[in-house]
C-alpha cells in the first residue's frame, strides 16, 4: 500500500513537472542579432556623398573628388538629430554606387584622402563612429556592392580585391557595427575607370555572397546582414516604409518576381511586404523610406519633407506591424540636416515620448481563461506590463483561442493597443480581436490578423472604458504573449489637402471640419496672419503653396509644388489616351508605343525645368529611367536641352525634376526615353514645365 502511495504522489508530481514544461519552439526562430535588430526598432540610413554635390540620386562614377568639400559637416547634429526622432541606430552609406569611398581606404583612389576636405585628412566615418558613441547610438555600414568607378568591376578581382577589403576595412577600423547594408542594385552602365560602358553581372554568384557574408559573421558576429533576401533581414518590397497587414518575420526566399496581381489589377510585392507564413528562415522585413522625396539632399525638394504625422502613419505600418524602419536622412551640401528636417524629427520624436510615456494597462487586473498549468510564477498575466520583450502569459498546450479581460478600474480614454508575443518561440498568432466594455456590454473595436514581435493597433477614434478583452481567434499552438498596453496618442488636427485642377486653380480642403485654413505662396510657414483660403484660387504659372489648419492649434504643414497650367495643352499622339499625361491627375497615364512624347502648350513659354512622373499603378512598362528633353518654338526643329538617367525610380516612383543649364523658349516639348525599366514604348502619369 505504502508503494501503491509513493508512486501516486510520484505520478502527480510528475504531471505537475510535465505542464509546467515552456511551450514547444513554433517554427523557424531569430538569432540573438536578429533579436537585438528587432529590439532597435527604428533607425536611420544616412546618405551624403558625391550624389549632394551632383544633384543626383545615383552618381555615374565619373565625379571629381575635389567636389567633396562641405563647410560645416556634422556627425553630431546628424546622429543628435535622428536621435531626437527616437530613433536608436544610423546606417552610414559609406560608399553608394559611384564608387566614392567615405573613409580613407587603400583600394581605390576614389576616395576622401584625394579631395579638398580637411586637406585630405577627412574620416566621415570615423566621425560618425564617435558621434554614435558619444550620443548612445547604435551604428551601421553600407558599402555598395556595386561600383560605376571602378575599373575591375565585372572581373573576379573586383570582388576579391576591392569590395570584400572594402568591407574588411569599415569592420575592423569602424566597428562594432549593428547591421551591415547591402543593396539589391548592382549592375549597368558607367564610368568603370573611363570605360563608358555597360558592365553585367550575375548578381546571385558574382560576388559570392557566401564568402562574402563569412567575412562579416568573423569580424562582425553582431551585426545583421540586411539584403533584398536577408540572410538576416529583408527588404519589405517597397521604399513607401510599411509592410504588409498581415505580417509574417518567416520568409522563404525565391527567384525575383515582378509580383502578383491582386484582385485589384495592382502589383505588389506579397513575399517582401507581408512574408512567408511557416516560412523557410526567419527573416525579418525592414521598411526603408525618405525623409524627403528622394534619398540624397536636392534643393528644389526643400519644403516637400514628409511630415511628423506622415512619419507617424509610417510608424504604424511598419513597428507596428513587427517589421522595422529605416528612414533616409539627407544631409545637405554643407553637411548638416536642414532645420526643418530637424524640426519634423524632433516633433515626430515627441509625439511617440508622449503616446508611450504611459501604460494604461499597469494597474490593471487581469483575468485569463487559462493559465499554462497554473503556474503564474512562470506563465502569468503579470509579465505582461513588465516592460520585458521575452517573458510571458502562456497557455496550456490545447489552449489555442485563449481569452484576457483587462480591468483598469476605472473609465480609461486610449487610442493605441499594443500586443507583443516572446519570439524566442517563434511567431504564432493568426488573428486576435480586441473588445471595449461600453454601456454594460463587450463591443469589438479592433481585429488583427498576425501579431509577432510587435503590433500596434491605432484606433480611428478615441475609445473610453474601464474593461478591455483579448480574444486570441486563431493559432495552431498555445501562445506566448509577452506585453500588452494601452495608450493614449496625443490629439492633433489633420493637415489639408492641396489639389490644382486642369485650369490651374489651387483649391485647399480638409476631411474633417475645422475652424480656418491658412496658406502662403511665398515658401513661408503659415501662421494665423496668413491668408484665409476661402475658395479655389489661380496659380496660372506654378509655384509653391503651403497650408495648416487653425482649429485652437494647428496641424503640420503640407506643401504642394505646382508647374505651369496645363490648360488648352495637348499630348501630339495617335493615343485615345493621350491628353492622360497632362491631365493633373495622378492615377491616370498614358501609355504608348512610341518612345517619345510631344507637348504642345499652346502658347510659347519660359521654361527653367520638366517634371516627369512615372505611371503611379505598381507597374513598369514603359517606366522612363534615361531620359532625352527636347524643346522647339515651332513643332518642327528641335534643341535636346537635358539628357541622364532617372536613378532607382523603380523602387522610388515619385516625381522626377529636371533642371536646366539655362531657361529656353519654347511652345513645344519633347520626352524621349533612351532606356525604360520594362516592356515597349513610353508611360507617364504626368508632364510639366516650370519657369522658376
Amino acid at each position: 500500500m505504502k508503494n501503491i502511495f509513493l508512486s501516486a504522489i510520484f505520478l502527480a508530481s510528475a504531471l505537475s513537472v510535465t505542464a509546467q514544461v515552456a511551450p514547444k519552439p513554433y517554427g523557424v526562430l531569430p538569432t540573438q542579432r536578429q533579436l537585438n535588430w528587432q529590439e532597435t526598432d527604428m533607425y536611420c540610413i544616412v546618405h551624403f556623398s558625391m550624389a549632394t554635390f551632383t544633384d543626383k540620386e545615383w552618381g555615374y562614377g565619373d565625379e571629381d573628388p575635389k567636389i567633396f568639400n562641405p563647410k560645416n559637416f556634422s556627425a553630431l547634429q546628424i546622429v543628435g538629430a535622428a536621435k531626437a526622432g527616437g530613433f536608436k541606430g544610423i546606417v552610414v552609406v559609406a560608399k553608394h554606387h559611384d564608387g566614392f569611398c567615405l573613409w580613407p581606404t587603400k583600394t581605390t583612389d576614389h576616395n576622401i584622402s584625394k579631395s579638398p576636405y580637411k586637406s585630405g585628412k577627412g574620416d566621415i566615418l570615423k566621425d560618425y563612429q564617435l558621434a554614435c558613441q558619444k550620443l548612445g547610438m547604435k551604428m551601421a555600414v553600407y558599402c555598395s556592392p556595386w561600383d560605376r568607378n571602378n575599373a575591375l568591376y565585372g572581373k573576379p578581382e573586383y570582388v576579391t580585391k576591392v569590395y570584400r577589403e572594402q568591407l574588411k576595412e569599415l569592420y575592423k577600423n569602424y566597428g562594432p557595427v549593428f547591421m551591415s547594408w547591402h543593396d539589391g542594385a548592382n549592375g549597368g552602365d558607367g564610368y568603370y575607370g573611363g570605360s563608358h560602358d555597360v558592365r553585367k553581372i550575375d548578381r546571385s554568384t558574382y560576388y559570392g555572397w557566401d564568402t562574402t557574408w563569412a567575412i562579416t559573421r568573423k569580424m562582425q558576429p553582431g551585426a545583421a546582414i540586411f539584403g533584398d533576401v536577408g540572410p538576416d533581414v529583408r527588404w519589405v518590397g517597397n521604399e513607401e516604409g510599411h509592410a504588409g497587414e498581415t505580417y509574417w518575420a518567416t520568409y522563404t526566399p525565391h527567384a525575383p518576381e515582378e509580383g502578383k496581381k491582386p484582385a485589384n489589377g495592382f502589383v505588389k510585392d506579397y513575399e517582401g511586404t507581408e512574408g512567408t507564413r511557416n516560412g523557410q528562415y526567419w527573416m525579418p522585413a525592414e521598411c526603408d523610406v525618405p525623409l524627403r522625396r528622394g534619398w540624397f539632399y536636392h534643393a528644389s525638394q526643400d519644403g516637400q519633407s514628409r511630415s511628423a504625422y506622415t512619419l507617424v502613419d509610417l510608424y504604424y505600418k511598419s513597428v507596428g506591424r513587427g517589421a522595422a524602419l529605416d528612414l533616409g536622412l539627407s544631409p545637405d551640401k554643407d553637411g548638416v540636416i536642414t532645420n526643418e528636417d530637424v524640426n519634423i524629427l524632433k516633433q515626430f520624436g515627441s509625439i511617440l515620448k508622449q503616446t508611450f510615456a504611459v501604460n494604461l494597462a499597469k494597474g490593471a487586473s487581469f483575468k485569463a481563461s487559462n493559465l499554462r498549468g497554473n503556474n503564474a510564477a512562470k506563465y502569468g498575466t503579470a509579465f505582461l506590463t513588465d516592460n520585458s520583450r521575452y517573458t510571458y502569459w502562456a497557455t496550456d498546450d490545447k489552449v489555442i483561442t485563449p481569452e484576457l479581460v483587462v480591468d483598469m478600474h476605472t473609465p480609461k480614454t486610449f487610442n493605441v493597443i499594443r500586443l507583443r508575443e516572446n519570439i524566442k518561440l517563434g511567431q504564432r498568432i493568426e488573428g486576435a480581436a480586441f473588445d471595449a466594455w461600453i454601456d454594460g456590454a463587450w463591443k469589438e473595436i479592433a481585429t488583427v490578423p498576425s501579431v509577432g514581435a510587435n503590433r500596434l493597433v491605432r484606433l480611428p477614434y478615441n475609445v473610453t472604458a474601464s474593461k478591455l478583452r483579448l480574444r486570441i481567434t486563431k493559432s495552431p499552438v498555445s501562445v506566448a504573449i509577452s506585453d500588452f498596453g494601452v495608450f493614449k496618442e496625443p490629439s492633433h488636427l489633420v493637415a489639408p489637402i492641396i489639389k490644382r485642377n486642369i485650369k490651374g486653380e489651387v483649391n485647399i480642403y480638409t476631411e474633417a471640419p475645422v475652424s480656418s485654413i491658412r496658406y502662403t505662396t511665398n515658401g513661408s510657414e503659415p501662421t494665423t496672419n496668413s491668408s484665409a483660403f476661402t475658395a479655389p484660387f489661380l496659380l496660372p504659372d506654378g509655384g509653391l503653396v503651403k497650408a495648416k489648419s487653425f482649429e485652437g492649434n494647428q496641424s503640420a504643414a503640407t506643401t504642394a509644388t505646382f508647374s505651369l497650367s496645363k490648360q488648352g495643352w495637348k499630348v501630339e499622339t495617335n493615343e485615345a489616351n493621350g491628353n492622360r499625361a497632362v491631365d493633373e491627375d495622378d492615377n491616370t497615364f498614358l501609355s504608348s508605343s512610341s518612345s517619345t512624347i510631344i507637348v504642345d502648350m499652346g502658347a510659347e513659354k519660359l521654361i527653367s525645368s520638366f517634371t516627369y512622373l512615372p505611371r503611379q499603378d505598381k507597374k513598369t512598362e514603359g517606366m522612363v529611367s534615361g531620359y532625352a528633353w527636347a524643346t522647339s518654338t515651332d513643332g518642327a526643329n528641335w534643341q535636346t536641352v537635358a539628357e541622364g538617367e532617372f536613378s532607382n525610380i523603380k523602387s522610388n516612383p515619385v516625381e522626377q525634376l529636371v533642371a536646366l543649364k539655362s531657361p529656353v523658349k519654347a511652345r513645344y516639348f519633347k520626352l524621349t526615353a533612351t532606356k525604360v525599366i520594362s516592356g515597349e514604348g513610353i508611360s507617364a502619369a504626368e508632364l510639366g514645365a516650370s519657369k522658376n
